[in-house]
């Protein structure tokens, strides 16, 4: 070879041609390369070429449910105890509609989850087509983004992109709606898709300074509190947050969305805040003169008038959703960043700034402490012989214990059920707690033990919200899904004649639900869950409850749905009446602590 001959360049190896699949089997495809596992869902005629392939993946369980919200809500489910992303398919038009409230209720509670949908034609759209409508339109409101695909070579890019928005940052649901020929169409399958998210670039790693000046106000704070909302559960930050809050021995209150982020057992945990929280919890914060808030928004339910709330407290406020901070109050240092991430590096710059010492902060403590001793979680026996509800509840944590998984409705129930069982650990505790979703219980109950099976499931569920969603219980017994449901049936709509009694005067418009005690039980929730193939038992007297529960903890083979029979006149007690001062929390009706009128 000559000298001046130019060496020969490598060439590439040949590139095999990518395999074509129908936009249809390139879902599947992608999803199976996700790492998804499970999916609910119901098809119907513009989702029918999914769920031809879905046939043949042995990868992917697919969970045929009996309604859409159910799908949703089991998608919900899924993920609030695994930190997995949930995954729902529904066909176009009120296929795709059903779904809307879970999605909403996944949106306000920062619920990673995907809800792929069909679509009509693309040469159909917008002629009011059968079973048409638009759903990314009706969704942009309540989406972290909505993807209408309309194209078979997008698809693949598409739900790649979906799983990388509804899981990082701030989690939440993402819709893919795709139209029918695009899942026809066939088109080569490329893997990995490229993702292309322009402005979508979520701040993970705090600014030190910010970090710095926190730590700095949390040394010199006399009276602090460690607010704890739900995404430190989100970040699987609940080991970080331990560990700073034992650094700087601070009290520790966790929303009814960060139930478990913080032991339950901890001697610095205060119990929950706002309207029906702990009075030690809602005085500590109202008291205050340094709020750090982890992970939560300063929403209505906890902080009653906003405008009275802690009137002397500084605010640091930390959250992965720049649009929160400063949202409702005004952050003295703003710390934008991933939770984890962030409680390490102020751990670190907080024994810096103490030199490793704690702040004395004897005397706030034995301020809290002598609220804890005054005003201790409690409830007064039922003065008409029918079971307290906030007993039965009591016993289904104690005796299932804290490795169970509890999903509540909405209403007094899922407020006893944040306040009587003890929660050791994140993920154990699921509600809708933003939207407050009637409903939600059973299918994110289902959902749940799909995604954690050797885990006790229990949907503590009322009478009123178990009416919605109940048909799932079909989907659990035929797919094997042994929840154990327990209906704290007052026979009405509970928190609404709460409300009713406390300021209406007793006028109990439209709450009767004629399922309980002395009334003509439509539906017999015995008969409703042997119909659907469950073991069903009623509990009458109290010395019943505990066989109850354990024979339901020693069923596996099918559902349990206990009917416990409670007193209409139960109320959830602390509360605070909406729109005034936290300062005003009732610990039972007409008891309220005296306060300083000045704080």
């Amino acid at each position: 070879m000559s000298s001046d001959t130019a060496p020969a360049v490598p060439r590439p190896p040949a590139r095999s041609s990518a395999p074509s699949l129908t936009g249809a089997q390139a879902v599947v495809r992608s999803l199976e390369l996700l790492g998804v596992t499970d999916v609910f869902g119901l098809p119907g005629g513009a989702i029918l070429p999914v769920y031809d392939p879905l046939m043949d993946t042995s990868e992917i369980r697919h969970i045929l449910v009996r309604h859409e919200q159910g799908a949703g809500h089991a998608a919900e489910g899924y993920a609030s105890a695994s930190g997995r992303v949930g995954v729902a398919i529904a066909t176009s038009g009120p296929g795709a509609t059903n779904l809307v409230t879970a999605i909403a209720d996944a949106y306000m509670d920062s619920v990673p989850i995907v809800c792929i949908t069909g679509q009509v034609f693309s040469t159909l759209m917008g002629t009011d087509a059968f079973q048409e409508a638009d759903i990314v339109g009706i969704t942009m409101p309540i989406t972290k983004h909505s993807f209408l695909v309309k194209r078979a070579e997008d698809i693949p890019g598409a739900i790649a992109a979906a799983f990388e928005v509804a899981s990082t940052g701030r989690p939440g649901p993402v819709l893919v709606d795709i139209t029918k020929d695009a899942q026809q169409d066939e088109v080569p399958f490329v893997w990995p898709p490229k993702i292309d998210l322009p402005g979508y670039r979520p701040v993970t790693k705090a600014h030190g300074k910010q970090i710095q000046a926190a730590a700095h106000l949390i040394a010199e704070a006399t009276k602090p509190v460690l607010y704890v909302g739900g995404g430190v559960v989100r970040a699987g930050a609940s080991a970080e947050l331990l560990g700073l809050a034992e650094a700087t021995g601070s009290p520790v209150v966790t929303t009814l969305m960060a139930r478990g982020a913080f032991p339950d057992s901890h001697p610095q945990h205060l119990g929950m805040p706002g309207m029906h929280g702990t009075v030690p919890a809602v005085l500590a914060l109202q008291e205050a003169d340094l709020i750090v808030a982890l992970g939560a928004r300063f929403d209505d339910r906890v902080t009653g008038k906003a405008a009275l709330f802690a009137p002397n407290a500084k605010v640091v406020h930390v959250d992965i959703d720049p649009a929160e901070i400063s949202k409702i109050r005004t952050a003295d240092v703003p710390i934008v960043g991933d939770l984890r991430d962030v409680l390490v590096d102020l751990d670190a710059a907080f024994l810096g700034a103490t030199n490793g010492t704690k702040p004395d902060i004897s005397d706030w403590w034995a301020f809290l402490d002598g609220l804890r001793d005054e005003f201790p979680l409690g409830y007064s026996p039922t003065s008409d012989g029918l079971l307290s509800p906030q007993h039965v509840i009591q016993r289904i944590g104690e005796l299932t214990g804290p490795e169970g998984v509890y999903a509540a409705g909405v209403g007094q129930h899922q407020m006893w059920a944040a306040q009587f069982i003890k929660y050791e650990r994140p993920n154990a505790w699921l509600n809708s707690g933003g939207a407050g979703t009637m409903g939600y219980s059973v299918p994110a109950a289902m959902g749940a033990k799909v995604a954690e099976p050797d885990r006790v499931v229990w949907a503590i569920d009322g009478d009123g919200c178990f009416q919605m969603t109940n048909q799932e219980l079909a989907t659990c017994v035929i797919n094997n899904i042994p929840i154990k449901v327990a209906i704290i049936n007052n026979s009405s709509l509970g928190m609404v004649r709460q409300w009713q009694t406390l300021f209406y005067n007793g006028r109990y418009s439209n709450t009767d639900l004629n399922t309980g005690h002395d009334s003509i039980r439509i539906p017999d929730f015995v008969k409703l869950a042997e119909a659907y193939g469950c073991l069903a038992i009623r509990v009458e007297s109290e010395d019943e409850v505990d066989a109850a529960i354990k024979t339901a903890l020693e069923t596996n083979d099918r559902p349990v749905v206990i009917d416990f029979v409670v007193s209409a006149d139960a109320m959830v007690w602390p509360m605070v009446p909406q729109g005034v001062s936290n300062s005003y929390v009732q610990y039972a009706r007409d008891h309220a602590p005296t306060f300083d009128e000045e704080a």
